[in-house]
């Protein structure tokens, strides 16, 4: 088998449990995003994109929907004589039952030898829920330039939110990592890791191994691999970017980030148009408004009939939204129907979901307390108040 310089392991089995209702039936990397796409497809397709030809895909929880959508693998058109995109479910090993992925290091662990017969010099590790276009060949540049062990892709991100992430100090003129820290109650750093690691392949099989054989671990990349990398003396380095970068780990962000779609400078797609975003192609049929429908800054997805009135809102594909129906400040997932004189503001709705007649659904602190209906759902106005505490949910 021709030696890689390089292969990508993407990390695409979480729960997503901050998404709430939304992956209570798929997987974080398999939820909807931006009208056509799904999550996963920006971490393919900058792979694609970058010249990473062998990408290995760890899935786990609830994986019908993502191993569906990565079955119709010629979108992506990663198979060529020496690449290939492999699926990497947990599976029963001799003598041992499925041995299920305990941690993100943990599940590369688990596939050493799905590594080893690509003979890589370097490793890439992705997370697969993330919003952002990169060209990972520089920071593979980068990471050869400066010798680096492990290179760490990293973003700056607000004070309020940096709790929410990997945090790591700099030498702010080498960019030579000094200290990482794992979530912290009180960061001393915004500069956040996008939870994108380039490694050279000999010394992270090095720690994989001995991670595995202490008594008490996390098998976590931000929570033990790092640090042990650290304390030993290792040289780590930060990889600055400074594009659009949005972790859609809970409902708000999720939210968030698709209305950034509606702003000319934050949308992801109108930045470097030749850097494409991959998915598979439906053959829905042609977006259809009536004449009473209204539509104010908004994305419509292929298949959707409109009778209502649209504003500054995402509705995926085949949403059906009735005469009388206002919706604003709104992201309706696939194949949701939303009746006559409904009210929807400032809301996440998931896919197949039955929004009744008259219902009115408006937060109006978003940030506090966003309406979210889960997938599948159906909300009625003549039990709406008893529905609405179960199904609708704080992101806080």
């Amino acid at each position: 088998m021709k030696n890689r310089k390089w292969v990508a392991m993407l990390l695409a089995g979480g729960k997503g449990t901050r998404l709430n209702q939304l992956t209570k039936t798929i997987v974080k990397p398999a939820v909807p995003f931006g009208g056509k796409y799904r999550i996963i497809d920006f971490a393919l397709s900058n792979c694609k994109n970058s010249g990473v030809e062998t990408v290995g895909i760890l899935t786990q929880y609830k994986p019908l929907a993502l191993h569906s959508h990565l079955g119709n693998i010629s979108y992506w058109n990663f198979y060529n004589r020496y690449g290939s995109l492999t699926v990497l479910p947990p599976y029963q090993r001799e003598n041992t039952g499925v041995e299920w992925y305990e941690g993100t290091s943990h599940a590369v662990f688990q596939n050493i030898e799905f590594i080893e017969q690509h003979q890589p010099d370097y490793v890439l590790i992705l997370s697969g829920d993330q919003i952002y276009k990169m060209d990972y060949s520089v920071m593979l540049q980068q990471h050869i330039e400066t010798n680096a062990d492990c290179t760490i892709a990293v973003v700056e991100v607000s004070w309020e939110e940096a709790h929410r992430f990997g945090i790591v100090v700099i030498d702010e003129t080498t960019y030579k990592i000094k200290d990482f820290e794992e979530k912290p109650v009180k960061p001393t750093s915004n500069l956040a890791s996008m939870g994108i690691y380039i490694f050279k392949w000999a010394i992270l099989k090095k720690y994989l191994i001995q991670e595995e054989q202490k008594e008490f671990t996390h098998r976590d990349f931000g929570l033990d691999i790092i640090p042990s990398m650290l304390t030993d003396g290792l040289s780590l380095y930060a990889y600055y970017f400074n594009r659009y970068w949005k972790d859609v780990g809970t409902v708000h962000s999720f939210w968030e980030a698709n209305l950034d779609l509606l702003d000319k400078q934050k949308n992801i797609f109108l930045q470097n148009t030749e850097w494409r975003i991959h998915t598979v192609e439906n053959s829905d049929p042609p977006l259809y408004l009536d004449e009473n429908a209204k539509v104010h800054q908004s994305i419509l997805s292929d298949g959707c009939q409109i009778s209502g009135t649209i504003e500054q809102s995402v509705l995926f594909k085949g949403v059906k939204v009735g005469k009388g129906a206002h919706i604003k400040n709104a992201v309706i997932l696939p194949h949701t129907i939303i009746e006559e004189n409904v009210w929807i503001e400032n809301a996440v709705v998931g896919s197949k979901s039955v929004i009744k007649k008259g219902v009115i659904m408006v937060s109006k602190t978003p940030k506090v307390n966003l309406r979210v209906v889960g997938n599948h759902e159906i909300v009625d106005p003549s039990t709406e108040e008893n529905q609405i505490n179960n199904i609708v949910t704080s992101v806080l």
